[in-house]
């Protein structure tokens, strides 16, 4: 047996999967849209297959993050593909501490590069989704407003860095970046980090992707610092 060749077995994909395949398709074509699909009875005719092949399917939807499954409501589009990471944080790095520590490790990683490739790329659309960002972050009125538009704004440049991956991987950390900005918010004023963030918005509006990337930087560190960490703790 030693001396023969094995050729690789292709499998063809069940049922289920290809239900899986071609509802995970048309989810996509509009992420971030949330929206109901149709009752199960019409959607199981509509792809010719039974109710219990496609109730499976949409169960392995929702534990993938497109799907949400409402007893009595039916079921929701949503856009949560990061739910399977952030749902075992707490057991991964279970001291909240260490856990700030390393998601600012890993911001620091990829969010320069991401505020870097938005100043290269960011289209007209993406741009005016970012200026509107800050102006919510302007606008904002109590700590839970700051807090949602500082998460749009730092998510609107990853969108327009054009990294789907990098996108997804910061989406996973959605939790805990929401729990590390409520926390740092206490530690500082508004103003600065109106500031700082106008000055990551501008570099990127101009075009100067290095300086972007700088700005970024230096606003993560600050905020960090706002935690009780130091530049040593994030960036090394």
């Amino acid at each position: 047996m030693t001396g023969a060749s094995f050729e690789y077995i292709l499998r063809s994909p069940t049922l289920v999967e290809k239900v899986c395949q071609q509802l995970a398709a048309m989810l996509r074509v509009d992420p971030g849209h949330e929206a109901k699909l149709p009752a199960e009875r019409e959607l199981a005719v509509k792809l010719g297959v039974s109710r219990n092949v496609l109730r499976e399917a949409t169960k392995r939807l929702e534990l993938q993050g497109l799907l949400e499954i409402r007893q009595g409501q039916g079921t929701r589009v949503v856009d949560r593909l990061h739910k399977p990471i952030s749902a075992s944080l707490e057991l991964l790095v279970p001291k909240e501490k260490e856990r700030m520590r390393q998601l600012f490790q890993v911001r620091y990683m990829i969010e320069p590069h991401n505020a870097q490739r938005a100043a290269q790329h960011a289209t007209r659309s993406q741009m005016k989704r970012i200026e509107a960002a800050h102006d919510c972050l302007l606008a904002a009125s109590n700590a839970e407003a700051l807090v949602v538009a500082d998460m749009e704004f730092h998510r609107a440049i990853a969108d327009a860095s054009g990294n789907q991956i990098a996108r997804l991987l910061l989406e996973s950390l959605a939790e805990l970046r929401e729990a590390s900005h409520a926390k740092g918010y206490r530690g500082r004023t508004s103003d600065r980090t109106e500031d700082e963030h106008l000055v990551i918005l501008t570099a990127i509006r101009d075009r100067q992707s290095e300086a972007a990337r700088r700005a970024m930087e230096k606003h993560l560190l600050r905020a960090s610092e706002d935690l009780g960490f130091s530049a040593q703790d994030i960036s090394e």
